[in-house]
């Protein structure tokens, strides 16, 4: 009896674990999902949790990872808006923003079928919209000596609202979320024409930087000549007023020192002994000399002192 009631236990929590495997799904917290009934989809799933539906094959569950997928085109060539071919590959990275649409758009099995499907689909979208934006543009922003010329961040942008339009105009269901350039080259035929063109670049820089340096120098030249001439007119006009004054001044004592020239010798030369001795000095000197000579005519005990 206990052999039995054990059997019928066993066998109908078989049979629920079946029922649910039938008629209960799973989906992750990574997942979205989408019921379809008889191949069409009638229920989109984002949140994680566990579902009802009807076993197959009136219902099947398709769920899609809803994480941001990685992925890179190849490295191929772009011809920029000046003839010149340029190797780039760029990387990018997308999720599904709307799983009914791209189960419609990819239907199948989401790892044997959709997604190698959706990575060929893309990397086309990508390598054409990158080669049309490149294309606009010149070598100088993509290769260039001086960063600031560098346009790398809007170029990145032009190809990534390139790519999400198709996306959106083709209703992929899917959602770009970021792209950046991974590497940029040069072939090996045009690497010596862009080096020396780049070059040339840079000779009529520095020409234009000397010329640039020569008028410069010749206009400091100018002005310090057109300010060391007015310095020296001022000086020569200072000089003429001065010894016009001193004339003037000499005029005016000359017909005093002519009434008495011993007295103007006399007062001369105490002048200059003033000058001679208003500091503190040692004289070595002929006693005969003017106006050392006054020494001779002082006291003999004026000139012990």
């Amino acid at each position: 009896m206990k052999r039995n009631l054990l059997t019928l236990v066993i066998g109908a929590v078989l049979i629920v674990i079946f029922a649910l495997l039938l008629f209960v799904f799973q989906v992750r917290l990574s997942e979205v999902a989408v019921v379809t009934t008889f191949g069409k989809a009638v229920r989109n799933i984002s949140e994680p949790g566990a579902y009802f539906k009807w076993p197959w094959p009136i219902q099947k569950v398709y769920r899609y990872d809803q994480r941001v997928q990685n992925f890179e085109d190849k490295f191929s060539e772009c011809y920029t808006t000046n003839n010149v071919t340029l190797l780039a590959n760029v990387y990018f990275g997308w999720k599904i923003s709307d799983a009914g649409t791209f189960n419609q758009k990819f239907p199948g099995d989401p790892e044997t079928v959709s997604m190698p499907v959706v990575q060929g689909q893309l990397e086309s979208i990508v390598r054409s919209a990158k080669t049309g934006v490149i294309g606009n543009h010149p070598l100088s922003d993509l290769v260039n000596a001086n960063p600031q010329d560098l346009k790398f961040d809007a170029i990145e942008h032009e190809i990534e609202q390139l790519v999400q339009s198709q996306l959106s105009g083709k209703n992929y269901g899917i959602k770009l979320e970021f792209l950046g350039f991974k590497k940029i080259g040069l072939p090996e035929s045009v690497t010596q024409t862009v080096f020396a063109r780049m070059t040339a670049e840079r000779q009529v820089k520095i020409s234009a930087l000397e010329n640039d340096g020569v008028k410069q120098a010749a206009f400091i030249k100018s002005a310090a000549d057109r300010q060391a001439a007015d310095t020296i007119s001022l000086a020569t006009a200072a000089a003429m007023r001065i010894n016009g004054e001193g004339v003037a001044a000499a005029a005016k004592t000359l017909p005093i020192f002519e009434q008495n020239p011993e007295l103007a010798m006399f007062l001369l030369s105490i002048d200059a002994l003033q000058q001679s001795l208003n500091q503190r000095s040692t004289l070595i000197l002929d006693e005969r000399t003017p106006p050392f000579n006054l020494f001779q005519t002082l006291p003999k005990n004026a000139a012990a002192k």
